[in-house]
């Protein structure tokens, strides 16, 4: 801008001479540059190369994996935040997200739990190969599956599925921990007692603190089981609770128990803004969400054309971010689930199938941009990384 146009501004001449001013007295912030930056990328680092001290059998399918940062700062989390692995597996590198279970007041290290997948590609890797000693690079904690004391009541009432029980177990810990004044119900879903991870743990500390409540609800229980059985439904949330007003209701686990879950609260007359759902990963059959183009077989395989012209090869029921790694083209992600975005490609033809959840910008719509950990080819694509 002209210097004849600036010194029409009101307070122009007022500000030239405050400048002046400090330039002559004030402190040289130059000395400081760089600090910042410094204290930012301490709390959120872009990876940390942690090493695993410990391996810990949770149960006969799962193991809790301590990963240690060897007297270095660990960023600081909320009870119920995740962090991000990034192995390299058979040349293909990849990530999965994995609820913090350790309590954000241990400071130094990270459990996470892991569970067997059947024909999982990373669980099995990190169950199988990994051993004490070994180094693995992760993301710093993210999520928004955490306490708010602000929005959120005092007393919690928690249902989880299988190892959607993890954050709930920093929540517990810290809460017992620490001595909060909160209140915890948790509903825990499993096939098998057996598969239930963590039972002794929440059984001994439900049994010595009262604002601590245990529920195992088993589907298929063995004999002399005495406890809730079948699906965590509406009567057992009610028969347990008598009072279903004033709480927050937390939900983590497969998207098969979210979509039976869900309406079971609504049926308590529970209020949408009281219920949250931690993300869990992609449906494990696609085909059958909501939306999925009849007639449409998940084993289709269609052409993915990259920028500069590569191509390769999608299939319908995987998500496209899978099938890209395969072929060793890498994008940057973290949740893989449809929320934090940072997977976002352009798609410049073609269509793909998003289930519900997908946490998908307006200016993304608009700009034409999917997630590609929760996007699905319907057709032969062209996109932009």
């Amino acid at each position: 801008m002209k210097r004849e146009i600036l010194e029409q501004i009101d307070g122009y001449r007022e500000t030239l001479d405050e400048i002046e001013v400090l330039q002559k007295f004030g402190y040289d912030y130059r000395a400081d540059r760089g600090t910042v930056r410094e204290y930012i990328d301490r709390l959120h680092p872009a990876s940390l190369d942690l090493a695993v001290a410990d391996i810990i059998d949770e149960s006969a399918s799962a193991r809790t994996f301590r990963l240690a940062s060897g007297g270095a700062f660990l960023p600081p989390f909320q009870a119920g935040q995740y962090i991000t692995l990034f192995p390299k597996i058979g040349g293909v590198r990849t990530g999965r997200a994995y609820s913090i279970s350790s309590p954000p007041n241990q400071t130094g290290y990270y459990d996470i739990t892991i569970r067997r997948v059947g024909g999982g590609f990373v669980s099995q890797y990190y169950l199988d190969e990994v051993k004490v000693g070994d180094r693995v690079r992760t993301s710093g904690p993210s999520g928004n599956f955490y306490f708010n004391p602000i929005l959120h009541d005092r007393v919690m009432v928690c249902l989880a599925g299988g190892s959607g029980v993890t954050p709930f177990m920093s929540m517990i810990r810290e809460i017992v921990q620490c001595g909060l004044d909160r209140e915890l119900v948790l509903f825990y879903g499993n096939t098998s007692l057996d598969d239930a991870m963590f039972h002794k743990e929440l059984t001994d500390t439900a049994a010595a603190h009262g604002n601590i409540l245990y529920l195992p609800v088993i589907e298929k229980p063995g004999k002399g089981y005495k406890g809730l059985t079948g699906y965590i439904s509406a009567d057992i949330v009610r028969d347990n609770l008598k009072d279903v007003s004033g709480k927050t209701y937390y939900l983590c686990g497969p998207p098969a128990m979210y979509d039976f879950c869900v309406p079971q609260l609504e049926q308590l007359n529970i209020e949408r803004k009281k219920i949250h759902r931690e993300m869990y990963g992609p449906p494990k059959n696609i085909s059958s969400h909501p939306g999925w183009p009849a007639g449409l077989d998940e084993n289709a395989r269609f052409t993915v054309t990259l920028g500069g012209g590569k191509k390769i090869m999608a299939r319908a029921g995987e998500p496209l971010l899978n099938s890209l790694e395969r072929e060793g083209v890498v994008v940057p992600s973290l949740c893989r689930s449809g929320e934090c975005s940072m997977c976002r490609i352009k798609l410049l033809s073609g269509s793909v199938f998003q289930p519900e959840g997908v946490l998908v910008r307006k200016s993304d719509r608009r700009y034409n941009f999917i997630h590609s950990c929760a996007a699905y080819p319907l057709e032969d694509l062209a996109i932009l990384i």
